[in-house]
């Protein structure tokens, strides 16, 4: 197969996402595969390690699409495989600059809870055809070394699970990536609130910097981090628990 052929392969891998197939039931092995394989790599730390860099690059996703939806330019993103990242942007000081630096830690939560609903709704493909374009869009903001590495490899893995997986598997996977970006918002937040109440490396906390901009303390960020992760956690939880055909319980 050739470069064109390839793409072209790749392409209608993407455009036979964009429509809508029957929405998720869950049986014991669903359960296992949606619930227990995103608690296995969340929880252990060798696949956590690097997991946690696409909740990390998905986080930096959330600053800047907030970003844009205000009307700031994004510079760029930067990651580093500490699970550490920054996004740049620039625009007029106040509202556009608090709300993009909010929307960092809930973004994974977020995220999970549209995948979830996508896959139970039946919109998986939709899902994974945008998100895999996404992924892609996100490359030309990577601003150095690490984080070409950590984009590169998400983006490749996108594309190749849009083209290889098959369709009756993509509300599953969907579902599952969803749950999993939903218990690692949830270990994020925890990560956050510990660097808080233990006081170290305080300075680089969003709560801290969105503090500096604001009137309200680090503390009443970090609580509206939390207010947002945990409805979103247990709104996919819910969307999730509706799927389930009764001869899983």
């Amino acid at each position: 197969m050739d470069f064109k052929q390839a793409t072209a392969t790749w392409w209608d891998a993407i455009t036979s996402g964009f429509g809508r197939q029957d929405g998720l039931e869950l049986d014991v092995l669903g359960l296992v595969l949606v619930i227990g394989i995103p608690l296995v790599v969340t929880v252990t730390p060798g696949i956590w390690r690097f997991f946690g860099l696409f909740v990390t690059f998905v986080h930096e996703l959330g600053h800047a699409f907030a970003a844009l939806m205000t009307g700031r330019v994004v510079k760029g993103i930067s990651l580093n495989f500490d699970h550490s990242g920054q996004m740049n942007s620039f625009g007029r000081v106040g509202f556009s600059a608090t709300w993009a630096g909010f929307w960092g830690y809930p973004a994974p939560g977020v995220l999970g809870l549209v995948l979830a609903t996508s896959a139970v709704f039946g919109w998986a493909p939709f899902a994974l055809s945008v998100g895999a374009l996404i992924l892609l869009v996100a490359l030309i903001f990577i601003r150095n070394f690490a984080g070409a590495v950590i984009a590169v490899i998400t983006a490749i893995a996108a594309q190749l699970v849009v083209v290889f997986l098959p369709l009756e598997w993509i509300s599953v996977f969907v579902a599952a990536l969803g749950a999993a970006l939903t218990i690692g918002s949830l270990k994020d937040l925890v990560k956050v609130i510990r660097v808080h109440t233990r006081r170290r490396h305080v300075q680089q906390s969003d709560a801290y910097i969105l503090a500096q901009g604001s009137s309200l303390p680090a503390g009443g960020w970090l609580t509206l981090f939390a207010l947002v992760i945990i409805v979103c956690a247990l709104a996919t939880a819910r969307v999730l628990y509706t799927a389930v055909s009764v001869g899983a319980v």
